[in-house]
């Protein structure tokens, strides 16, 4: 594994001299600082740097020709050895390979702060720290090159309580913020042109992720994985995430705005997310997830899944406009069970996906498998299927009741292979369903007459109190 460039260490007589410039002169100032944040008030932000090193005092000069990194590690050295904050003003520096110790406190003015990356290693990452917070800084990596050593443009390790919050992190060409086995909070920042993941949050613990602009990613939004199947309970909350690619290829492991992956007792609530390339919302292995209030535009493929090995999935109040599949809980052949889907509006979908599919294909509202009840969601203008339950012998336990289903070729389809477990379908709407309003199907071929009426010879079925619109 390649080791970081190093830069020389600082003398000691430095060191004590920069300990001993401490940021007065600047606090006047610092209301018209905080005005340049819509949402902000003087007095917190006057308080957080009282006392703080001013980097323009160490000699760390915006706009300077040469790299500002080996002064600027001496200050931030400085300073968490004596547990103050640094002030960065605004203009741009020139940087590279820095590390934050523990307590650091990096401060600047959000949207004219800018660290630029020279292109020789990396440009933030702390490790094995309590603490490090920065605010207001703009973290660009210019599109160049990161060490094979490094995941991403600013990375987290071991660290307790990291703070990010109204940074913008742009033009990194691997993941642009990554916290491994880090808690703490992301909030109020914009992540773009990230060449794989705008945020990857591996193995975290309670982390916090709200109210951020995520956009323009190679291969993920938000990203929350284990590599062993644990609970996480981090909270993905009110981010709008839009255009997010697949580069890498696959058929869901890329492209979604949100991903969670063995991450247990996650709340993914009030996103917006649109014009991903696979999934808004995919949550795979994940159990006792929330996934509630969320709006899901232009999915390329399934909107919101929850699939593989789960058990407990509240996919609740969202809207889906636009998507090859709305909403999929699958895979009992897996684990994969145990599940309310409520309150949904899915609309829009379309047949066509971003790979040729196996399995019951595209056009699908919501499609459920196992100890699941469905209620209460409309579901219009699905082109295959309005609902599906079940899969070949994979059926266990639905309940279905108390939807509206309109303008699909067929209404609910429900599965009558061998093996099928027990559904009971109740009390539903279904109109402008030329097809048919409830048919069993064997695998993906019609094999019941129409069942509105009650489910015949179907003992694993009971169907009463259904109309047609």
């Amino acid at each position: 594994m390649s080791e970081r460039p190093a830069y020389g260490r600082i003398a000691d007589g430095e060191r004590k001299m920069l300990k001993r410039r401490v940021f007065l002169g600047s606090l006047a100032s610092l209301p018209a600082l905080c005005a340049s944040r819509a949402d902000a008030q003087p007095e917190p932000l006057a308080a957080e740097l009282r006392g703080a090193f001013d980097a323009r005092e160490a000699g760390i000069v915006p706009g300077a020709a040469d790299n500002q990194s080996r002064k600027l590690q001496a200050l931030l050295d400085a300073a968490a050895a004596s547990g103050q904050p640094v002030f960065l003003p605004a203009g741009a520096y020139e940087v590279s390979n820095l590390e934050l110790p523990d307590g650091t406190r990096l401060f600047g003015v959000a949207g004219a702060t800018r660290l630029t990356y020279t292109g020789d290693g990396h440009l933030l990452t702390a490790r094995d720290a309590r603490h490090v917070t920065l605010s207001g800084i703009t973290l660009d990596g210019a599109n160049r090159w990161l060490a094979d050593y490094t995941d991403a443009l600013v990375a987290f390790r071991s660290v307790d309580e990291v703070l990010v919050r109204d940074c913008a992190i742009i033009g990194s060409r691997k993941h642009g913020l990554q916290l491994e086995r880090s808690g703490g909070s992301v909030t109020d920042c914009r992540i773009t042109g990230a060449a794989d993941a705008g945020l990857m949050a591996i193995e975290t613990k309670a982390l916090t992720v709200r109210d951020n602009a995520v956009s323009e990613c190679g291969n993920g939004g938000i990203l929350v994985h284990r590599w062993t199947k644990g609970t996480d309970g981090a909270v993905v909350s009110g981010n709008r995430i839009s255009r997010i690619g697949a580069r890498s290829g696959g058929t869901g492991q890329n492209g979604n705005g949100i991903n969670l992956f063995r991450a247990d007792n996650v709340i993914v609530s009030g996103n917006h997310v649109s014009d991903c390339a696979f999934s808004a919302i995919r949550a795979n292995s994940a159990s006792n997830v929330t996934i509630s209030g969320n709006q899901c535009f232009s999915s390329g493929e399934t909107a919101i899944y929850a699939e593989f090995s789960f058990e407990g999935a509240v996919i609740a109040d969202n809207l889906i406009d636009g998507a090859a599949n709305g909403i999929l809980v699958v895979n009992l052949d897996q684990g994969g069970r145990l599940s309310t889907v409520s309150g949904n509006i899915v609309r829009n979908l379309k047949l066509e996906g971003p790979y040729v599919p196996d399995g019951a294909g595209f056009g699908l509202g919501i499609a459920v498998e196992a100890d699941t009840v469905v209620t209460g969601n409309v579901i219009e203008n699905a082109p295959k299927w309005g609902l599906i339950l079940g899969w070949g012998p994979f059926l266990r336990n639905v309940v279905a009741t108390s939807n509206l289903i309109r303008h699909a070729p067929v209404g609910i389809a429900v599965t009558v292979v061998e093996g099928a477990g027990a559904a009971i379908i109740s009390g539903n709407l279904i109109a402008e369903t030329p097809e048919g309003a409830i048919l069993g199907y064997r695998w993906t071929e019609k094999a019941t007459k129409e069942l509105i009426d009650g489910a015949g010879d179907m003992a694993h079925l009971s169907i009463d109190g259904n109309r047609r619109g």
